[in-house]
């Protein structure tokens, strides 16, 4: 497992890079590595600081460091993304005790983000650090969060306990990312998150996945290379290539999938951690920093292509498909 995944601080806390910035999207993420590669004692630590830090209305702020408040902004993405690594480690590990123990963190977590659901079912993207509701909605975020309802339901199905108002809050949300693009913040599709997110999280799938993907690859993707981060810029990031791994793969087009994974190879430190990013066609490395997040989603696609967890299929629409 690469070197900056493996140790949390003994908070638990999983910050950007040594030093850096946490916020609770990545620090998930983080954690999600860490199960992939089996350090599941450290995953734990990175859950119980989340539980431990988590407001009374179910959200996170926005940015940490060191265990010290930096962003009062509190996003519902980012506190919704709690549900899907919670669902990952318990897919991984089968641990009841430690689903138990999450069930409440989780439960008022997606509380947070429905109560910020718009009646045309997209939701609003944070509350800002004076308490005012920001009412726009983003599509990467709104397709997280659609991720993390799934997560959330089928732990729900999962303990008996039904949540009516959580799958009518899915299938709202469903019908605005697949019907109503205007209802989201169009000058976010420079960004490629914004193209593949929503078959991701499987809001999309089947021929619409396969027609959107195809419809905006020359914009995003960069032959050899990877994934732009956004269309105007020649910087090309290794957390995104990897997503669009998982993306791929969750659509079942696994020889895709694999190309794309096989050109992030030699981005890598002497230490084998993955680069964040990287310039082109110069290829000059950037940042220099070695990120936490960007490594684990490295292990999450390779998992995705060669099977090395019980959660491999996470993503998986085919998968979901069956629930």
């Amino acid at each position: 497992m690469p070197a900056d995944c493996r140790h949390p601080a003994a908070s638990g806390e999983i910050p950007w890079s040594p030093g850096g910035k946490t916020d609770p999207w990545d620090h998930i993420e983080a954690a999600m590595g860490l199960v992939v590669g089996g350090d599941f004692e450290s995953a734990r630590r990175a859950y119980d600081w989340l539980r431990a830090v988590q407001l009374a209305d179910g959200s996170w702020f926005s940015a940490y460091r060191q265990g010290i408040v930096e962003d009062r902004t509190r996003e519902t993405n980012m506190s919704a993304y709690i549900a899907v690594g919670v669902f990952h480690y318990w897919r991984v590990t089968g641990d009841h005790r430690f689903l138990s123990s999450m069930w409440d963190t989780v439960c008022r977590a997606i509380d947070f983000a429905l109560r910020h659901q718009h009646p045309g079912g997209e939701i609003a993207w944070a509350v800002s650090p004076q308490g005012e509701v920001d009412p726009m909605a983003l599509l990467t975020g709104c397709s997280s969060i659609y991720m993390s309802l799934k997560c959330a339901l089928a732990m729900a199905a999962e303990r008996n306990i039904p949540k009516p108002a959580w799958r009518e809050g899915l299938l709202r949300l469903e019908d605005a990312i697949r019907n109503r693009p205007t209802r989201f913040n169009m000058t976010k599709s420079r960004f490629s998150m914004d193209w593949f997110y929503p078959v991701l999280c499987g809001a999309v799938t089947g021929d619409a996945a396969t027609r959107r993907m195809e419809r905006q690859w020359k914009k995003f993707v960069v032959e050899g290379l990877g994934v732009r981060c956004v269309s105007d810029q020649p910087w090309v990031t290794i957390a995104e290539s990897s997503e669009l791994v998982l993306a791929l793969s969750a659509m079942g087009d696994m020889e895709k999938a694999q190309i794309v994974f096989n050109w992030l190879s030699e981005h890598v430190f002497e230490d084998g951690t993955f680069w964040c990013g990287f310039t082109f066609p110069d290829m000059t490395r950037w940042p220099e920093e070695k990120i936490t997040w960007t490594n684990a989603v490295v292990l999450m696609a390779a998992d995705a292509l060669f099977d090395l967890t019980p959660a491999a299929q996470l993503f998986s629409h085919a998968g979901w498909a069956k629930r």
